[in-house]
């Protein structure tokens, strides 16, 4: 059930995204869909079917083995519900943030994140452009959080489907109009916030890591507003790789065994 749930958010939102992508684009593309999909695709599909034999799931079913057997912060209090639901999704949201950091931060880390930064354009299909390796480490970090704050096992279903959703939404080429956009950033991380994180630029591509709340950021001083040559004239991607047959899919896959860059 909890599969079904995710995959029909995560089928559901893409599709969403993909539409307003074409009736109202915030900027325009500089590759076609036709370069970058197909290796988009490719590599989540490769990550979807990697993790799914390996640890698919894990992060529920190590909720309720904490919940079962009172490990972690939370399940050593009793509180309500809601009360839990809400600092769990709290919690993870700021572990990301961490995590996000921290992938920027640790060569080790970075030779496999750099795998999603190195997409020389910006949609929803950027969202989806991880390293399968990348996924399972991620996967490992969030059990340990996990155990750690003794988590809703509810709300870590609810997290997965938010974190995804996010991740779809802040990496979509949509046009939100500006003053809208501005009001819906002081609570979740949108389109415009994320892409400057995506910048060509060092400065800005060490910025705004927040996946879905916005205040981590400005929390700890990670936040830029803009991008320095606008949304239209920004660069997307790493200026290692800066040529469509870099980042084709072969290449992605083996990009954090090589030298770094």
């Amino acid at each position: 059930m909890e599969v079904i749930i995710r995959l029909s958010a995560f089928i559901g939102i893409l599709c969403l995204m993909m539409l307003w992508e074409v009736y109202a684009p915030r900027r325009k593309s500089r590759y076609s869909r036709l370069q970058r999909w197909p290796t988009n695709f490719s590599i989540s599909i490769i990550g979807m079917i990697i993790v799914r034999f390996t640890v698919g799931g894990i992060a529920y079913v190590s909720a309720l083995y904490a919940m079962d057997n009172q490990i972690g912060l939370l399940n050593q209090f009793l509180i309500p519900d809601w009360f839990s639901i809400v600092i769990t999704l709290l919690l993870l949201d700021l572990a990301i943030y961490g995590q996000h950091r921290a992938s920027h931060r640790w060569q080790w880390l970075w030779r496999f994140h750099k795998v999603h930064h190195s997409d020389l354009d910006f949609d929803v299909t950027t969202g989806i452009r991880f390293h399968p390796i990348e996924i399972i480490i991620s996967m490992c970090y969030k059990v340990i959080i996990i155990y750690i704050i003794g988590c809703n096992p509810l709300a870590v279903v609810v997290f997965e489907v938010v974190l995804s959703g996010a991740s779809l939404f802040n990496h979509s080429n949509i046009f939100i109009p500006l003053k809208l956009e501005r009001r819906i950033r002081l609570w979740i991380v949108t389109p415009d916030m994320h892409r400057v994180h995506h910048s060509s630029k060092d400065k800005e591509i060490d910025s705004n890591f927040g996946f879905s709340i916005s205040i981590w950021d400005r929390l700890f001083s990670s936040y830029i507003d803009q991008p320095q040559l606008g949304h239209d004239k920004m660069v997307i991607g790493l200026n290692s790789y800066r040529h469509s047959p870099d980042v084709g899919i072969k290449k992605l896959l083996l990009m954090p065994f090589k030298s770094l860059k």
